[in-house]
């Protein structure tokens, strides 16, 4: 069964991601969508033009795009559990000094044994600066992601001083008052108001008390004028607060690669992993004599198969040992998160059943529904065993990658015990020693062959001293090579320059 093409509204799109930004800072789906009506509200008693609006509306809705940027690091500086440190540092997060460090002692190595809580702590207050380069990240990643979605670069430059206080004090920039976009100005007041507002907290008392340090004064005033009920907000409600003309999406499969990287980048292991699983599974696909709106949806479908990992901590994607019974719970999850997020957008809900389908095994043995072979899909078959070859073909935290020969046998053994579809294998074999014989294409961005090796390796989390005895150069060299690659590519954070890497097929 294929799809009928549909239309995608630009807000869809950005409210489908405002739901997989909530699960990825431990927020309940819908949050995102509240403070873009409250964000709303605030831009037209202030008397924005409708070009303003509608950029007040996208920045409150993706504000925390790059949120998957440094997962890994969050979770391993709080004990494993990122989004739980995110969820609880959050309230304190535009709070004075003292407030926020009351709040990260609560917050890191919650639920850990007390001497490795104590160790984390240390480690958290006597290492600030990680703090900074955290956000520095997050703002960058953001408006590369936006940027690439084809948003207004006033929305791009907003999301670059997503984290800025009115005092000045804030990150990346450290910018001041008015010098701070009017977009991100209204962006932060509104996602406060509805966290605390959510929470049972003093909503007014709140604003007040930070009005003139971290939020604008007049923008607190209008919204403790304009009230804050904290409700969860309808979709429709979202869609329709968006000024006329509704804008589309101009490329859905381009914008769909955009959501596939931002998605992976949430863990140095998974980077890569949707757009190599989409080549595998269209190429498969062909094979099987599938047609063009068939392929399409396939493809689609592959993008965005692994949108809910970011509702996962990370502290169980790069776990190195093997996964406790309550981790492989959390693991069973994500595909159903995926769905959830995927059925609120209206050109996106059907290619929930494919996405959502990776996990499935033809005899009923795999996750989330438990569907049998007579109840998956064509596309769902393929994109299984188009997951599982990927998958094997990469290095993971707990082993090393198989070549594509070993991949294969593992393959063909899970088809023999009936878990996967043999003919979807047979052509997913055939599409990954297809492009095992590709020739590897030129370098973007003047980039050297030395320098691609580095960039891999940034991209999978490696330290200058890690890079460095994998190459056998010294650190410094490492540093010097970085230094470069950053000026080349135009980025300044290794999270930006991994999001570089994915989105130009390095990782292959």
């Amino acid at each position: 069964m294929a799809f009928a093409e549909a239309k995608l509204p630009v807000t869809q799109l950005l409210g489908s991601l405002s739901l997989a930004t909530d699960l990825g800072t431990g927020q309940p789906l819908g949050h995102g969508l509240s403070t873009s009506l409250l964000a709303v509200q605030v831009a037209q008693e202030l008397g924005c033009d409708d070009a303003q609006i509608r950029r007040v509306q996208q920045v409150s809705l993706i504000r925390f795009l790059g949120c998957t940027s440094d997962s890994n690091d969050t979770a391993r500086m709080s004990g494993g559990d990122d989004l739980s440190f995110m969820k609880q540092f959050a309230p304190a997060h535009m709070g004075n000094k003292g407030e926020a460090t009351r709040a990260m002692i609560r917050a890191v190595g919650s639920g850990q044994p007390a001497p490795r809580r104590l160790r984390l702590i240390g480690a958290a207050l006597t290492n600030p600066a990680s703090d900074a380069g955290g956000l520095a990240a997050h703002c960058e990643v953001g408006a590369m992601l936006a940027r690439r979605l084809g948003l207004d670069d006033d929305v791009a430059v907003a999301l670059e001083h997503a984290y800025e206080r009115w005092d000045g004090t804030g990150d990346p920039a450290g910018l001041e008052g008015e010098e701070i976009p009017l977009e991100t100005r209204i962006a932060v007041v509104a996602r406060d108001a509805d966290l605390f507002a959510r929470s049972g907290g003093a909503v007014v008392e709140i604003l007040r008390e930070r009005r003139g340090e971290a939020y604008d004064p007049r923008i607190v005033d209008l919204m403790t004028r304009l009230g804050v009920s904290g409700k969860e907000a309808d979709w429709d409600e979202v869609l329709a607060s968006e000024p006329e003309p509704v804008l589309m999406v101009q490329d859905i499969d381009h914008s769909l690669s955009v959501v596939a990287d931002y998605v992976d980048l949430k863990s140095p292991w998974t980077r890569g992993h949707s757009r190599t699983v989409a080549d595998l599974a269209e190429q498969a696909g062909q094979l099987l004599g599938m047609t063009d709106a068939q392929l399409r949806d396939l493809r689609r479908g592959a993008l965005v198969h692994d949108l809910g990992r970011v509702g996962v901590e990370n502290g169980i994607w790069d776990k190195p040992g093997p996964l406790a019974t309550a981790d492989w719970e959390k693991v069973r999850l994500h595909p159903y998160l995926t769905d959830r997020v995927l059925s609120r957008c209206t050109a996106l809900a059907e290619l929930g059943e494919i996405a959502s389908s990776h996990h499935e095994r033809t005899d009923g043995s795999g996750y989330h529904r438990k569907m049998t072979s007579d109840q998956l899909s064509k596309a769902g078959r393929v994109l299984a065993a188009a997951d599982v070859m990927a998958a094997l073909t990469a290095d993971r935290p707990h082993r090393a990658r198989f070549d594509v020969g070993e991949a294969t046998r593992m393959l063909e053994a899970e088809a023999g015990a009936g878990r996967l579809d043999r003919e979807a294998v047979a052509a997913v074999v055939s599409a990954a020693e297809g492009r095992s014989r590709l020739a590897r294409p030129a370098n973007p961005g003047s980039l050297t062959d030395r320098e691609v090796e580095v960039l891999r390796l940034i991209a999978r989390g490696h330290t200058n001293r890690v890079i460095g005895e994998d190459l056998y150069i010294s650190p410094k060299t490492v540093g010097r090579h970085v230094e470069n690659i950053y000026s080349k590519i135009g980025v300044s954070t290794r999270a930006a320059a991994a999001l570089y890497a994915m989105e130009h097929r390095l990782l292959g």
